[in-house]
């Protein structure tokens, strides 16, 4: 699979063949170290004193490399597509070659990276439910009025568990138990099981 550059990427990136290819290697230290710890804008500042440039055109090169490694650790990309992929920019071979170390040498790091930043949602632990049946009151002596009551386990990251109670009538049941099914049959087509491959 190949990574598909914007335009604007291309151009934040355009910086890199004008510059050592030291430069080019510490610029990939300055970006996997923003992803582990956020960005300083002294660094860019410090750097672009070195290099002779404005603050911002080094911020995009760092950041053209940060977005240049991520999207790719994230697709999990072979080496023969990421070197496809950077051909488009017009490197040489020394740069390209820098740049799939880089890759090479920091791609499971910065998918641990990633994978901490996502958020964790809770899942599905258990369920208890229980149907009960008004059929007389004191006011009302023949009625029949159904109601559903669930109790929803969930377990939280880190072992943590949370209830939920829920409680409706069984008609608004059979409508959530419907779409919940559509969702289902939606995630099995040919698109959906598209999108779920780029995002592992």
């Amino acid at each position: 699979m190949l990574l598909v550059l914007s335009d604007e990427h291309k151009e934040h990136l355009g910086f890199l063949p004008e510059v050592d290819s030291a430069v080019v290697g510490e610029f990939g230290r300055i970006a996997v170290e923003f992803l582990r710890k956020g960005t300083n804008p002294k660094i860019y500042e410090g750097a672009a004193r070195k290099l002779s440039v404005d603050a911002e055109t080094v911020q995009h090169g760092v950041e053209g490399i940060m977005y240049l490694l991520t999207e790719s650790s994230k697709l999990m990309i072979s080496e023969v597509d990421f070197q496809d992929s950077v051909l488009v920019l017009g490197f040489t071979e020394e740069l390209n070659q820098l740049l799939l170390q880089l890759y090479l040498d920091h791609r499971k790091e910065i998918r641990h990276i990633l994978s901490e930043l996502t958020p964790s949602l809770p899942h599905y632990h258990n369920l208890e439910w229980r149907l009960d049946v008004l059929l007389a009151s004191r006011a009302l002596r023949q009625q029949m009025k159904p109601t559903v009551s669930m109790k929803l386990h969930l377990g939280e990251s880190g072992g943590e568990k949370s209830v939920k109670v829920l409680q409706t009538d069984p008609a608004t049941l059979m409508h959530l138990i419907q779409e919940l099914e559509k969702a289902l049959a939606e995630l099995k087509t040919t698109h959906c099981r598209r999108i779920l491959r780029n995002i592992k």
